[in-house]
């Protein structure tokens, strides 16, 4: 029995917690893999509006697939909507599926959990026949994909089947950063000096500051599309426009998305709903970041997801991806 217990432990997705997630509409995908259909993909399927990464990159909403290939993280942050962050580790463990199989089956669980859609009388007809047509997928449902052993191989699976990739990292593993090739990827940077950024993250490791500095620093230097991600908390981290300004310089990155907290999921147990910036308010906040950020213009906005594009100006016109184009090498 110990023993049982001992095995039930070490992995990333124990009975109960898959129990869990399954009742939230996830599908879980061997040993530390998950789908679930983005609420965006839902809405586009549906005739109800597409999700800010088709208005600002081209992005086809109803042929997005959301997933995650691995449940660890290294922060514990408190504007998370998901109610499960465990294993937070700073190690993987565990067994480790191979590449293939996770795309296999992370295509085949998400494209049965759209078949309701067939029988909906608004659904659009054109988007029913393309949405099993798998052509993005977002690395960024909940833990840190970035840990899994073979990220890199995953990618390059996806990238063989036509498939673009935009991976979501909370800059904590800047090794891995450096071996990875997605079509874009995304650095979380969540507060704008070390110790706001441990009061809102709550990261593991001790060194949490100096692995994002060094994240930033890598990223600087990636050939592919790199964007930084602000999340703003009214008030706790809406402050320090200079600061943040200097860490974005640091990772020079082709995007950066100022969004808004979402009063939603698990961050209800930490913040309130007048913690949430309304859209005014990042543009607010925007305008005070670009005078720091000469580089930089104003691109786009996805008013219902309360986020703000900004484009570094010598990539302007690389903004939206051509489909056709980047995989013909």
């Amino acid at each position: 029995m110990e023993k049982e217990l001992n095995q039930e432990s070490r992995k990333q997705i124990t009975e109960s917690h898959r129990k869990i997630l399954e009742k939230q509409q996830y599908r879980i995908i061997g040993e530390h893999s998950a789908v679930k259909v983005c609420n965006w993909t839902k809405n586009k399927i549906a005739g109800k509006g597409s999700c800010y990464k088709e208005k600002f990159y081209g992005i086809k909403s109803h042929q997005c697939l959301q997933m995650t290939c691995s449940m660890f993280c290294a922060n514990r942050c408190k504007f998370c909507w998901r109610s499960l962050k465990s294993p937070v580790a700073e190690k993987w463990y565990g067994k480790t599926d191979e590449p293939k199989f996770i795309v296999d089956e992370s295509i085949k669980q998400h494209i049965q959990l759209l078949q309701g859609f067939k029988g909906f009388e608004k659904a659009d007809k054109i988007f029913l026949k393309e949405m099993e047509n798998v052509k993005h997928v977002a690395l960024s449902l909940t833990g840190e994909p970035i840990t899994y052993p073979k990220i890199n191989e995953l990618i390059n699976e996806f990238h063989r089947r036509k498939i673009s990739t935009f991976l979501v990292t909370n800059a904590q593993y800047p090794e891995q950063i450096k071996q990875i090739n997605p079509t874009q990827l995304y650095l979380s940077l969540d507060a704008p000096n070390k110790e706001l950024l441990k009061k809102i993250d709550n990261p593991v490791f001790n060194d949490y500051w100096e692995r994002l500095i060094e994240s930033l620093k890598i990223l600087s230097d990636r050939k592919y599309r790199t964007c930084i991600r602000l999340t703003l908390i009214k008030p706790q981290n809406m402050l320090d426009e200079e600061q943040y300004a200097e860490l974005i310089k640091l990772g020079n990155p082709w995007f950066i998305e100022i969004k808004a907290y979402m009063h939603v999921g698990d961050s209800l147990k930490f913040y309130e709903h007048e913690n949430m910036p309304s859209t005014s308010e990042i543009k607010e906040f925007t305008n005070k970041i670009l005078k720091y950020l000469s580089d930089y213009e104003f691109a786009d906005e996805h008013y219902a997801s309360r986020v703000v594009l900004l484009i570094r100006k010598d990539v302007k016109d690389k903004r939206f991806i051509d489909f056709d184009k980047m995989f013909e090498n």
